[in-house]
């Protein structure tokens, strides 16, 4: 039996028209108030009749999506991805209801729960009990479905011990834990899920998509935004590639990968902004001409409001389908013990002869204490790995993987055993 389409979107188009002013505004202090409402009320009466000529600004219409068109299926698992600026959010806020089209329709099939934005939905000053209520009922859920779902929702946030805390006083990890918890709750049909897992530590990550796994094996069905290659492989059976707000491709989801990570040229380093409050990494290089001999060198700059004890960094490198193939992290590789705390500084690593065949790969990296992450950057590297090309005998890594890793054998012939033993 065929299942059903849930959502369809027919040439769907959202446009938005940004300001430019012809010059920049400059910083406006209270003497400057006093002194234009003095001067206006000498004025008042002259312009009274006279028409004063204003500066226009100037509009550019800026199409976030453009002519989108697909179908999803029920219990279908969809990961939409794409660069910044792609579109993502902007369709799934479509989706959600969130904003409406300029152009186009999308037609939905059953009750839609999304989780956007981390905390959405969420008073500062109210408990986690109380959010937990206030967002249930923001999503649509009766205060019996809210009570039966409770303990369970407390349980897989984890945060029992700080339920009666306002969230203001949460920490982001915490936050998105209960945010999470109450809209994967909720069973609507259809869950939407934007980019909001990276704030959770590993361990959270597993088990929310280990919950979306569940949601769709109950038959709802799963959108989902990451820029976690190995996330949307582990969950993703289908996937929507976005470019310049129009989609590129829909298809399997680990041909789209690939078509995704090929639109990027190698990336050695990137710069991020410093998020308040919070320990973050500022960037992340990696060294072209280590990579060239076949070793790995990077780096990871960071920052932190309170001291790191010690800082810990950690890499990933993985494959253009987002499958994690070698990785390092401060807390199970040797580091410089002399440094015990940072709150700015470098994280160097570097290791000799990586045993990986030549392909294009992505880089990811972390930053945290002893015990626990705090910042992770997804993939926002990536770089060719071909030292020995001149090497003819190298596996097909798609048939075997990426490990160039060295073996010996040896050869038993059992015949001379058997001969042997018929001798006797």
């Amino acid at each position: 039996m065929s299942k059903h389409t849930v959502i369809r979107a027919e040439r769907l188009g959202k446009k938005y028209l940004i300001s430019h002013q012809g010059q920049r505004e400059r910083y406006t202090a209270l003497r400057d108030v006093i002194a234009r409402r003095v001067t206006s009320i000498h004025r008042s009466a002259a312009n009274l009749f006279r028409r004063q000529p204003t500066r226009a600004s100037q509009k550019e219409e800026f199409w976030a999506l453009k002519d989108i068109d697909f179908d999803i299926r029920e219990g279908e698992v969809v990961g939409i991805i794409g660069r910044n600026g792609a579109g993502k959010s902007t369709l799934l806020k479509i989706l959600s209801r969130v904003t409406e089209p300029t152009e186009g329709r999308v037609t939905i099939a059953g009750r839609v729960g999304s989780l956007l934005e981390v905390g959405t939905g969420f008073h500062p000053e109210l408990t986690g009990r109380e959010n937990i209520y206030l967002n249930g009922a923001i999503l649509g859920m009766s205060r019996a479905e809210i009570n039966r779902k409770f303990d369970e929702i407390v349980d897989f946030a984890g945060v029992a011990k700080f339920l009666d805390t306002p969230v203001k006083r949460f920490s982001s990890g915490m936050y998105v834990r209960l945010a999470f918890a109450v809209a994967a709750h909720f069973e609507p049909e259809i869950l939407v899920v934007d980019e909001v897992l990276a704030v959770g530590d590993a361990e959270f990550q597993k088990k929310c998509i280990g919950k979306m796994s569940d949601v769709a094996k109950g038959g709802r069905t799963v959108l989902f935004v990451s820029h976690s290659m190995g996330a949307v492989a582990s969950l993703c059976e289908t996937a929507i590639l976005l470019q310049k707000g129009r989609v590129k491709a829909i298809g399997r989801t680990g041909k789209i990968i690939e078509e995704y990570m090929q639109l990027s040229t190698p990336v050695t380093q990137a710069s991020f902004i410093e998020q308040e409050g919070v320990p973050s990494i500022t960037g992340i290089s990696l060294d072209e001409e280590a990579i060239r001999r076949g070793d790995f060198s990077a780096q990871i700059e960071f920052v932190s409001p309170s001291p790191l004890r010690p800082p810990v960094g950690g890499f990933i490198i993985s494959t253009l389908s987002g499958v994690p193939v070698w990785g390092t992290n401060g807390r199970f590789h040797p580091a410089d013990n002399r440094i015990v705390s940072a709150q700015r500084g470098t994280l160097k690593c570097w290791a000799s002869s990586l045993p990986l065949l030549p392909s294009t790969y992505t880089l990811s990296g972390w930053l945290g204490d002893w015990h626990q992450d705090f910042d992770q950057k997804l993939n926002v590297l990536s770089f060719d790995f071909n030292p020995n090309a001149e090497v003819s005998l190298r596996p097909d890594p798609d048939a075997i993987g990426h490990i160039d890793w060295q073996a010996s054998w040896m050869v038993k012939d059992s015949s001379l055993e058997l001969t042997s033993l018929t001798r006797q």
